[in-house]
């Protein structure tokens, strides 16, 4: 078994690149070597700024003999099929070897490939590595650049060291030699250093003042950093990225630490730091404030690529390069408070926020309407003239010089504005936090007007791109509206209780642009409405979508994807809230079960719903009830009964007509005046709208007692059984499920568990004789709709 090294030196590699680099050198070696039928085992990857190392261990010296057989014509065949399969397998005729296959003659072809020596291989795998190697970006360079057949690399390359155990690997590459001369550090090392093989190739280049592994390297700046702040009684603030960064920049790398004036530090802490981390890649330190907690210091930390003979030379040099950006910062600071934060959000006109949703000012417009509303509406507990100041001024600061130079300040920066101006705090914390939470381990905001903000923002973004058309697809997400989602999802575990339909209406109807519905009043007045009573079913989203397509003909199709967003939305919010749930460990078949009801868009209270389903049917009585019910749902379904969605009150609204609800409720119980009469006398022109309410439930309960017919023979013990368990369960499932207890919800339902096994396993459903087995239906059917108060277990698995 034999070790080999393969060095690619060349000028300096992008610190960003070198990541990707060790995996594309990884990658290519392991195709190149499986082609020529070489085993890889562990393989070490090194990058330097100046060079890429691959070493891989106990790679055979030579391959095995391989004898290669493939199936031809029978024997009798046409001579132009037998010489074209010669001609394939690179062998003559009289070559062919004669086997019976099924009782046929058969040619077969036999190929003797004896074993090739590794290093061969390997001299013919480096170029082709070389060649394929895959960079963000890439250069030609010298006089062969002229051609576009030219070597690309991502700078110019200058040595190739290759050897197998200890012997080079000869190959030649854009006039490049393979050997085994590399060079060390560019200051601390002069000449060519001669490596022997893989085991001292390491050490080698240590001597040469160079560490070659980029984790050794990132292990001496985090330690070092640490120690030379812990030296100076400083913390350092932690930052990863800037260890592998400055890992990248280094061959030998040495942390100093500096000062810079103390006068700096009146900018924000958070400028100095990105100032000092993106134009110098320096870390910062804190020290220790009177009050008890860390605050910024007025010192850097660089990380030299030499071992100076004067470190204090290197750290001035430094020093001097971020006082001039310090400088900037400054002046961009002090610039920016000139002019107030309400004049700044005037130049938001000029900018566009999407071609679609008019410009940034037309949005904070918007959004300061829709906080207001929520604040006014209850929804959350905020005052409504703070949250919409915050609103007005939250986007002010993307027009400021420092935003302007540091994208990634803005909302900070104009709580820092706000602050200096006088506003109120509540004001300044909601411009500062209204974009949190961004991402999934990002804090979310607590302040009431910071959360009517941020919640404000994040739905007018959210439906402003869906009724424009804009929808994310597949893996596509320009505009982020996956995590929008999200974040709204994340703000309203906070507590907060509202239908989600009704603020996703609120915030649409601030969408449709009032000087075009000066005629079109009507319109409008309808979708807004529309919007209002859609519920979170398939039906009413294909009943959307229908509405969208037949409008496209009558309107604009800017119009039409208005209807077309608000029918993707809610499955856009249901299918976010399962991925959300499901890493929570919430099965995604129980969100399904209560989205499938209906009407249940309060998150606070669907999220509570599913958890205690989920607990229910990991229970026993869960699983046997589950069982029951699915059994009970065959049976219905095979007999032609229709499903309970349109027969259970308030499931599926705006589906079902009038003669619907006649014939399902006659076919149930048998509906009469008196029945009627009960339902009537609750006031309601349409009683099914208030299905789920206490009034409701009751006034149901007795309608189904008195419209049902006297039964034409006597009821079996387990059949009478299961009516009173219904009778009994059915109401307290319903109310529980209204007074948010869905604990004693789950409980209801498991009472049925025995009554329905015994059902089962004593009473003949399909009796000879027609009114048993009518009423029998009826009453697996009264069972199915009393589950289906609480979730519609046909959606669950299991």
């Amino acid at each position: 078994m034999a070790d080999f090294l393969l060095e690619l030196r060349s000028e300096e590699i992008p610190a960003r690149m070198q990541a990707g680099a060790r995996g594309e050198m990884e990658k290519l070696f392991r195709r190149e070597m499986d082609a020529a039928g070489v085993s890889v085992g562990d393989l070490t990857v090194w990058s330097t700024p100046r060079r890429l190392a691959l070493i891989a261990r106990d790679l055979p010296t030579e391959t095995e003999a391989v004898r290669d057989e493939a199936k031809g014509p029978p024997v009798g065949a046409p001579d132009q099929a037998v010489d074209g399969f010669c001609r394939k397998n690179g062998v003559s005729r009289e070559t062919l070897e004669v086997r019976e296959v099924k009782g046929r003659e058969t040619y077969f072809a036999v190929v003797e490939k004896p074993g090739q020596a590794v290093s061969d291989l390997l001299a013919a795998a480096i170029p082709a590595i070389i060649r394929d190697f895959s960079w963000p970006k890439s250069m030609r360079w010298g006089e062969a650049s002229l051609s576009s057949e030219s070597l690309r690399w991502v700078r110019p390359l200058s040595g190739i060291v290759a050897l197998l155990d200890g012997e080079v690997v000869p190959c030649i590459m854009d006039g490049l030699a393979s050997g085994r001369e590399t060079m060390g550090h560019r200051f601390h090392s002069d000449g060519a250093i001669t490596i022997d093989g893989a085991d001292d190739y390491a050490d080698k280049l240590r001597a040469a003042s160079v560490i070659v592994d980029h984790e050794e390297r990132q292990n001496a700046i985090r330690e070092g950093a640490k120690a030379a702040a812990e030296a100076a009684g400083l913390t350092l603030v932690e930052d990863e990225g800037l260890v592998v960064e400055n890992a990248g920049l280094t061959e030998w790398p040495v942390p100093l630490l500096g000062r810079f004036d103390e006068d700096y530090l009146d900018v924000p802490p958070e400028v100095i730091q990105l100032t000092a981390r993106v134009n110098q890649k320096y870390f910062v330190c804190e020290e220790a404030a009177n009050d008890g907690d860390n605050r910024l210091a007025n010192a850097f930390l660089c990380t030299a690529n030499i071992a100076a003979a004067d470190p204090a030379v290197v750290v001035d040099g430094n020093r001097k390069v971020l006082a001039a950006r310090l400088s900037d910062a400054r002046f961009f600071w002090e610039l920016d408070q000139k002019t107030p934060l309400a004049e700044h959000a005037k130049k938001l006109e000029r900018i566009t926020f999407h071609e679609k949703l008019g410009t940034v000012a037309d949005k904070v417009e918007r959004v300061a309407k829709l906080a207001r509303w929520l604040c006014q509406e209850g929804i959350v507990d905020g005052d409504p003239d703070l949250a919409e100041q915050a609103a007005r001024l939250c986007k002010a600061d993307l027009v400021t010089e420092m935003v302007g130079e540091f994208p990634e300040l803005q909302g900070l920066m104009g709580g820092y504005y706000a602050e200096k101006e006088g506003l109120p705090q509540e004001v300044s914390d909601a411009i500062r936090d209204h974009y949190k939470p961004v991402g999934q381990g990002d804090e979310v905001p607590t302040a009431l007007v910071t959360v009517a903000v941020s919640l404000a923002d994040k739905l007018d973004t959210l439906v402003g791109f869906f009724i424009s058309g804009e929808f994310p697809t597949g893996s596509k997400d320009p505009f982020a509206l996956r995590r929008a989602v999200l974040a709204i999802i994340r703000i309203n575990s906070l507590g907060l209780r509202f239908r989600m339909q009704k603020v996703i209406a609120e915030a649409i109807e601030l969408h449709l642009p009032a000087s075009e519905y000066d005629v079109e009043s009507e319109f409008r007045a309808i979708f807004v409405e529309d919007a209002r009573k859609f519920q979170w079913t398939n039906e009413d989203r294909v009943k959307a979508q229908e509405i969208a397509e037949n409008l496209t003909g009558q309107m604009s199709a800017t119009r039409a994807n208005w209807y077309g967003g608000l029918a993707a939305l809610p499955a856009f919010f249901a299918d976010r809230l399962k991925v959300q749930q499901r890493e929570a460990g919430v099965r995604h078949d129980l969100i399904d079960a209560v989205f499938a009801l209906g009407g249940e868009d309060d998150l606070v209270r669907l999220l509570a719903r599913v958890k205690a389903l989920q607990a229910f049917v990991e229970t026993e009585n869960g699983t046997n009830l589950l069982a029951g019910y699915k059994r009970a749902a065959n049976i219905l379904k095979k007999e032609g009964w229709e499903s309970s969605t349109s027969r259970h009150p308030g499931l599926d609204p705006g589906s079902r007509s009038a003669s619907d609800d006649e014939e399902a409720g006659s076919r149930l119980r048998g509906r009469d005046d008196e029945s009627a009469e009960t339902l009537d006398g609750l006031g309601e022109e349409d009683p099914l709208a208030l299905a789920g309410k206490p009034e409701f439930d009751a006034a149901f309960s007795d309608t189904q007692k008195a419209s049902t017919k006297p039964l034409s023979y006597t009821p079996e013990s387990a059949e009478k059984a299961l009516i009173e368990a219904l009778d009994a369960a059915a109401p307290k499932a319903a109310s529980s499920v209204e007074s948010e207890d869905f604990e004693a919800a789950m409980a209801a339902l498991a009472s049925l568990r025995a009554p329905i096994d015994a059902f089962f396993e004593e009473v003949t459903v399909n009796d000879p004789d027609e009114d048993k087995r009518e009423n029998r239906l009826a009453l697996l059917a009264r069972f199915r709709d009393a589950v289906h108060r609480v979730a519609d277990f046909s959606r669950i698995e299991g």
